[in-house]
């Protein structure tokens, strides 16, 4: 099923994000984490893409994987900043060949001391987007940044760029993670006032691990940490379970909220822990019905 389509027909929208294995003789093991997290009703899943196209074979893999044994509708990233544009076009024939029919579009980190943008390649996302919109057969979903985009001068500018993003043919956003339910309601009125109305989905992540926390809060672009969530880490720090379930709390209150504004959706960044997407959705899974 196309997830504009899943848009059109029920709000909010609730989805979770799982990643391929670095390695491709890993692929049984993470086959089985996303079997047990299909079982956790939503309405679609997404495959990230590996930084620099490290798991990106992997990527179309686990999809098809998804759709085909597992009756779940999958949403593929894919990352431009290491390919071609023909390049491009043989990963689209290959996915639409899967049955394949949702694409989270991406640029992607710059690795360091790469050449960029490759001759034939892409500078930004919404070239990507054009182009995937141009190849045909495809739901094309967009990256957003609710409090900017690191390489941005301010969010006006980032806004800016968004819409053309979505101009560029983009039916759907997701954002990066954030803690501060605030940040997204400011974000969410700036983009209307920039004339993007395409569905934006929330996109969480359940604090477990605070270092791993604090790792992705500096690949996200510095998302802030409200109050109520630094105490979460200074609380807990030491205590490894009780951390997990005020975490898992923080993040089913944060949705209970979002849901009370007229949310589009929710994109939870599973981490592929079965277990802690199963508590949030169970927690919250009546206001998605």
């Amino acid at each position: 099923m196309y997830i504009n389509e899943i848009f059109s027909s029920k709000k909010p929208v609730l989805s979770l994000e799982v990643f391929p294995p670095k390695q491709a003789e890993n692929f049984g093991r993470v086959k089985d984490t996303v079997t047990k997290i299909s079982e956790i009703p939503v309405d679609y899943m997404s495959v990230t893409y590996g930084a620099g196209g490290s798991t990106s074979k992997l990527t179309p893999e686990l999809c098809q994987y998804m759709q085909d044994d597992l009756g779940v509708t999958a949403l593929a990233h894919l990352t431009c900043v290491s390919l071609t544009r023909s390049e491009i076009r043989a990963m689209l024939s290959d996915l639409k060949a899967r049955g394949i029919k949702n694409i989270l579009a991406l640029r992607g980190d710059i690795p360091s001391g790469a050449e960029f943008p490759l001759p034939d390649g892409y500078r930004y996302a919404s070239e990507l987007t054009a182009d995937i919109k141009d190849f045909g057969g495809f739901s094309v979903g967009g990256a957003c940044y609710p409090e900017c985009h690191p390489d941005s001068a301010d969010i006006d500018k980032d806004t800016d760029n968004l819409k053309r993003k979505v101009d560029a043919g983009a039916d759907f956003l997701v954002t990066q993670m954030f803690f501060d339910n605030n940040a997204f309601y400011s974000f969410r009125d700036l983009c209307a006032k920039k004339g993007i109305n395409v569905p934006i989905t929330a996109g969480l992540m359940p604090l477990t691990n605070a270092k791993q926390i604090e790792r992705m809060c500096v690949l996200s672009g510095g998302a802030s940490m409200p109050a109520a969530f630094t105490r979460i880490i200074s609380k807990y720090i030491d205590n490894p379970v009780a951390l997990r379930q005020a975490g898992i709390a923080y993040v089913i209150n944060q949705i209970m909220e979002l849901a009370s504004q007229d949310i589009d959706g929710i994109h939870i960044y599973t981490m592929n822990n079965p277990d802690t997407a199963n508590s949030i959705v169970s927690a919250v899974n009546g206001l998605f019905e």
